[in-house]
């Protein structure tokens, strides 16, 4: 998949202006994350396993992120992590992840952000189109904007995904799911993966580890488990700063499988992947994040 440089479907509102919604909604709801973040963040619920946890600040964010699309958007739908689907009438689709990285979150660790994206058609990754995206990680203070044919940028400066260095010199970012089963397939494929690189990185929040590969800072990235609010806006910054968001086999990016960088490097680890049949069944699954 290739950066577009093609203008949004017609009848749709401007790039432009949902690239500034997204942007405004996630810089808000970040305040409300960061500032109102209390001393020790309790647990509010689980949801794939134990570990899997949903904090209040995950549900007061998105419930943020709503308020101000039925002010901003009223006729568009919504697909949120924690509240789920809500139809509208516009033909566009929010996708919202009120906090990427909630563990993270719950033990004070820096890497964690709200992503807000745009897309038409169908709300699932495979089928959509995507439009504009932010990925805003307030306690780094940095904010990725992503528009359908206008570019990728960090905090205004325009990104492009350089070429990678040699599989070997790569410096490649994953994750892991929160289910037994799912981490015993991951540790069984990393132990493949890690020989063959520089090194391997796990920082917890899937929209920044895409937003870093657009930014340079790792070569690579792969994970199974994404849901489409993990992979909407964070994608769409990997692609429009001329990098590659792909699945195994020819498929798309999903839940299957997510590896993203620059082209050439995507296909070598994703060859490797498929070698280790990192897409097969593994019993119940976990989401990322």
């Amino acid at each position: 998949m290739t950066p577009s440089r093609e203008p949004a479907p017609a009848g749709h509102p401007p790039v432009s202006e949902l690239v500034a919604v997204a942007e405004r909604i996630a810089r808000e709801a970040g305040r409300l994350v960061l500032e109102g973040r209390p001393e020790t963040v309790g647990v509010a619920a689980t949801k794939s396993s134990a570990v899997d946890v949903v904090t209040a600040m995950d549900l007061a964010s998105e419930d943020l992120v709503r308020r101000m699309l039925a002010e901003l958007r009223p006729h568009d739908a919504i697909l949120g992590e924690e509240g789920g689907h809500r139809s509208g009438t516009s033909g566009v689709t929010w996708v919202v992840d009120p906090i990427d990285g909630t563990v993270n979150y719950l033990y004070g660790l820096p890497a964690y952000a709200v992503s807000v994206a745009a897309v038409v058609g169908e709300p699932t990754p495979a089928t959509w189109t995507a439009l504009a995206g932010c990925v805003h990680a307030p306690a780094t203070r940095e904010t990725w904007t992503a528009g359908r044919g206008l570019g990728a940028h960090l905090d205004g400066r325009r990104l492009t995904v350089a070429a990678a260095p040699p599989l070997g010199g790569c410096l490649v970012g994953t994750g892991f799911g929160y289910v037994a089963e799912r981490r015993r397939a991951q540790a069984r494929v990393l132990a493949a993966v890690l020989p063959r690189v520089r090194d391997v990185r796990r920082m917890g929040a899937a929209a920044i580890d895409l937003c870093q590969v657009a930014t340079g800072r790792l070569d690579l990235y792969y994970e199974r488990g994404l849901q489409p609010w993990d992979l909407a806006a964070g994608a769409l910054v990997v692609t429009e700063a001329g990098g590659v968001v792909a699945g195994l086999r020819g498929a798309p990016a999903g839940s299957g499988m997510t590896v993203a960088g620059a082209s050439e490097r995507v296909a070598e680890l994703a060859r490797i992947l498929e070698e280790q049949e990192a897409d097969a069944p593994d019993g119940p699954g976990g989401e990322s994040g």
